[in-house]
């Protein structure tokens, strides 16, 4: 079975992103790491001219997006979250981007659109050593969560960081089951 075959059986024959249901073509996610249903999603021409093309960028279209984002699949969730990401300064789309919810991979891999597009920004942990989506580092001091009542260890560990696209010193983890920042300046690659 073709690439576009298993995305038509698995979007009903509908854009993944808006539910048109014309001019549907198969959209390889960035970077592209392989070329099968896992790492593609089914989208309309309007979408795909969008995604491609910032300047064509029609706000009101991706008010779609309201819908996909709850979508299952980790493609859809990757390009939704990418699309929002792009036009997040609009006030609502930060809203959705908020109320989704992503595995800490899926994340990562949508956030892996920012190292493409931004590569000047390096995380590196206390010992100069580079950081990168996926990776695990250990907690070198006693870190107070803000917010909460939660200390963070040292000597805790935290797998499969992400990164914050703009800013070098910031990265993302779990720490006792809560998602939060944590300052690169604090952690050492394991």
């Amino acid at each position: 079975m073709s690439l576009e075959q298993e995305l038509f059986d698995r979007s009903h024959s509908q854009c993944e992103l808006c539910s048109a249901n014309q001019n549907l073509s198969a959209y390889i996610i960035p970077p592209k790491v392989a070329e099968n249903v896992d790492h593609a999603v089914l989208v309309c021409v309007t979408c795909l001219n969008q995604i491609e093309d910032p300047d064509l960028m029609d706000l009101n279209h991706w008010r779609c997006l309201n819908d996909s984002i709850w979508n299952q699949n980790p493609a859809v969730q990757v390009v939704s979250w990418r699309m929002l990401n792009r036009i997040k300064d609009h006030g609502w789309p930060k809203d959705l981007m908020e109320m989704m919810y992503m595995e800490a991979e899926t994340l990562a891999w949508a956030r892996a659109e920012d190292d493409l597009i931004n590569p000047e920004i390096v995380h590196k942990d206390v010992n100069g050593a580079v950081l990168q989506s996926g990776d695990s580092v250990v907690l070198i001091k006693d870190l107070k969560v803000k917010g909460s009542s939660l200390v963070a260890k040292q000597g805790t560990a935290v797998r499969r960081i992400s990164l914050d696209p703009e800013n070098s010193e910031y990265i993302e983890g779990k720490v006792a089951g809560q998602h939060i920042v944590i300052l690169t300046k604090f952690v050492k690659k394991t």
